[in-house]
């Protein structure tokens, strides 16, 4: 009961004919991609005419010098999309693309892609020298969408909305629009930027979103020509085929500005994704999660990370104990699922950096590729890339990619973990249910309708336990990663042995949900009891036709969210009303009111279905 062949989920596949139909879908299902972070600078040179630039003094050929560029560009990612293809990527996260400041600051150039100088133009250090860099011109990265969208994978835009650039040489926040100077920090007469004292007290909310980071020209938000500025660039990017936004620094903006900014990019664009960075965000920090559920978009999971690393990376004696913890706050989150999970990135050091053992690098990167949450790998992590200068810190977690083995043991790996997300949906959607924790030992299984996948790893020894409730079908499996055998019967594993620093991972694959349009449904927001279970009941004969006891139930996920998949073929294409409703499983009534199904309190939701493909309700159950 392997893995087995089977067509990836449907995505979102809308007739051109109705662009009105098109905005009755939402956000394309980003659950089951594997994102791969690239810092353009850093990873492959594909035209080395570009590389002198403007201002020749800010490359160093020598790549001794490591606030200068080194040489990376678009055509580089286009010649290595069939190596990252081949690993299982299928969405990619750029380093900020937009023209930069072209000047040094401190030994240090604008590399890193967050010292903007105008929005609507790509940094001629990544393109062809002949070619213009205007964003509605350029050649190189329109061939870069193309490729990437024909081999099935997704662009990620890294945008930072808060400020734009430091004091070089004098000049400060000098913001163009394709070219056209439009603000100047030191001549800021319409107001474009906040003049506040640099941010002090890091607990202080007030200095947080209004006050200067690290020197940097800090927009304002409420200038009215500023917001229409950033969203008509980022708009732009939008129309010319990016996916989707990694958003830099959100917890610096008020969140009135997100919720703005998010629907109007969502209105000219509904099926782009988003994520933001909201630093060292933990789900026991009520300003991050609060973010997380309100702005329109979801957020990285530092939380888990932290965890991870501390189980794996650092030793700490609480172990896998960590990392159960932080799932165990999963309800605080609207969407849990939807969250970014990594191991390290490039404002911390490299997980080797820590610890340079591949083998537990192997085991978090295949916890958070098995894990609830969107996994991303920061780029060269399975060629176990990693320089220790200065414990690997900042800029020292930003070398050159130097290998490209599509033999690595990591690379492999990685392969069958996202093959097993697509075709395994209780993996990228399904709850996560613990079933063994100790500080060296994690098993869980991930569940979603009749579809299994359970997954065992040890940190320590030899070891050998026994588990009694696996939510396994019974029969023989074959671990993917080892191709050993096991044997589960009524549902329990006994004598199961564990290798030091070994994983398990066993799939049951069952029977996906069919139809012309599949509405993916996720609702929040309602506290259950045992035996209860929410439905969906509208006026359409998929939920029922208003008889509660045929409409279509949800699965149970985390303590905030309940998920379904509702396929619909007679409905399809036609406008329809739903609500939710709780009742007994098994169709049984809620013993709440006397024994009647209790019903949210709301008007009944209306939309209009697509005619085909893979439709998002995000909801929140509404309750007087």
């Amino acid at each position: 009961m392997n893995i087995a062949s089977s067509p990836p989920a449907q995505v979102m596949t809308i007739s051109s004919e109705s662009e009105f139909e098109f905005l009755f879908t939402r956000s394309i299902e980003f659950r089951q991609e594997t994102i791969y972070f690239i810092i353009v600078d850093r990873f492959n040179d594909g035209d080395p005419r570009n590389n002198p630039g403007a201002n020749p003094n800010l490359f160093d050929s020598t790549r001794q010098k490591w606030g200068k560029y080194w040489g990376g560009d678009l055509q580089g990612i286009i010649d290595k999309l069939d190596y990252l293809k081949g690993m299982g990527v299928t969405a990619l996260w750029l380093s900020p693309l937009f023209e930069q400041v072209e000047e040094m600051q401190f030994e240090s150039a604008a590399m890193h892609g967050y010292w903007t100088k105008d929005f609507k133009r790509i940094n001629p250090r990544f393109l062809d020298p002949d070619e213009e860099n205007s964003l509605l011109k350029s050649t190189v990265f329109n061939q870069l969408i193309e490729e990437m969208h024909r081999r099935g994978m997704k662009l990620i835009l890294d945008i930072v909305c808060n400020h734009s650039s430091p004091d070089v040489n004098g000049h400060k926040g000098e913001l163009y629009d394709d070219g056209v100077l439009i603000a100047d920090f030191y001549n800021d007469r319409n107001h474009w930027y906040h003049h506040n004292p640099e941010i002090t007290d890091w607990e202080d909310e007030w200095q947080l979103l209004y006050g200067e980071m690290a020197g940097l020209a800090t927009f304002n938000e409420s200038n009215i020509d500023y917001r229409n500025y950033i969203k008509s660039a980022i708009k732009l990017w939008l129309d010319r085929g990016v996916d989707a936004l990694r958003i830099d620094t959100v917890k610096h903006m008020p969140i009135w500005f997100w919720q703005e900014f998010m629907t109007d990019i969502q209105t000219h664009k509904p099926s782009v994704f988003a994520f933001g960075e909201w630093g060292f965000s933990k789900p026991w920090d009520k300003g991050s999660v609060n973010f997380a559920n309100y702005s329109g978009m979801s957020i990285l999971d530092f939380g888990l990370c932290e965890a991870v690393r501390g189980a794996l990376a650092k030793g700490d004696p609480q172990g896998f104990q960590l990392v159960q913890n932080i799932f165990d706050l999963d309800h605080l989150y609207n969407r849990a699922t939807e969250l970014i999970t990594f191991v390290d990135n490039h404002d911390m050091p490299r997980f080797q950096s820590l610890n340079s053992d591949p083998d537990l690098l192997r085991l978090a990167v295949g916890l958070i590729m098995t894990s609830r949450g969107i996994p991303c790998i920061y780029y060269g992590t399975e060629q176990y890339l990693h320089n220790d200068t200065n414990g690997g810190n900042d800029p020292y977690n930003r070398p050159m990619m130097e290998r490209w083995d599509t033999n690595s043991p990591l690379y492999q790996a990685l392969q069958l973990f996202s093959k097993l997300r697509r075709v395994n949906p209780a993996v990228s959607l399904g709850s996560q249910l613990q079933k063994y924790v100790s500080p060296d030992v994690y098993c869980y299984t991930r569940c979603y309708r009749d579809y299994r996948c359970f997954v065992a790893m040890n940190r320590g020894s030899y070891t050998t336990i026994d588990l009694l409730h696996t939510d396994l079908e019974d029969g023989e499996y074959s671990c993917m990663l080892t191709r050993r055998q096991f044997q589960v019967n009524n549902g329990q594993l006994h004598g199961l042995t564990l290798h030091p620093k070994e994983m398990i991972v066993l799939s049951y694959l069952g029977d996906r949900v069919k139809g012309q349009t599949i509405v993916r449904v996720e609702l929040n927001g309602l506290t259950t009891q045992l035996g209860e279970t929410v439905v969906v009941t509208g006026d359409c004969p998929e939920l029922g036709n208003w008889d509660i006891s045929r409409a279509y139930a949800l699965e149970y996920i985390s303590g905030n969210l309940w998920f379904g998949e509702i396929p619909f073929n007679e409905s399809a294409g036609k406008a329809i009303a739903y609500k939710y409703a709780l009742v007994r499983s098994g169709g049984q009534l809620s013993p709440a009111y006397d024994h009647y199904p209790r019903y949210e309190s709301t008007v009944c939701r209306r939309w209009i279905l697509a005619k085909q493909g893979t439709v998002k309700w995000n909801d929140r159950w509404f309750s007087l």
